[in-house]
C-alpha cells in the first residue's frame, strides 16, 4: 500500500501521536470521529485507521464504515507505518 493511494488517520489520544506516527497520518482521536464525519468524508479514501493495537481503529472504522466510509482497521500504527514505507 502506499501514502499516495491512501489516508491514513491515527485514532489515539493527541499526546500518544505526539509520542510517533506514520509519516503524514492524521490524527483524529476516536472521540472526536463523530462530530469530524464531514471532514472525513471529504478525505482521499480509501482510509486506513490505525492506533496502538487496533481496538480503538477498529471502533473507528465499524462507526465510519456505517456513515458511507470506504475505510479499513490497519491496526497498530508501528505495523501500518512497515507497511507504508
Amino acid at each position: 500500500m502506499s501514502k499516495e493511494q491512501i489516508t491514513v488517520i491515527d485514532v489515539r489520544t493527541i499526546a500518544e501521536f505526539s509520542g510517533g506516527n506514520v509519516a503524514g497520518s492524521l490524527n483524529i482521536p476516536l472521540q472526536e470521529i463523530p462530530q469530524r464525519i464531514d471532514e472525513i468524508k471529504n478525505l482521499k479514501q480509501p482510509i486506513i485507521l490505525c492506533c496502538a493495537s487496533g481496538n480503538r481503529s477498529g471502533q473507528a472504522v465499524n462507526y465510519l464504515k456505517n456513515q458511507g466510509v470506504d475505510c479499513e482497521n490497519g491496526g497498530s500504527w508501528l505495523e501500518v507505518n512497515f507497511q507504508t514505507r
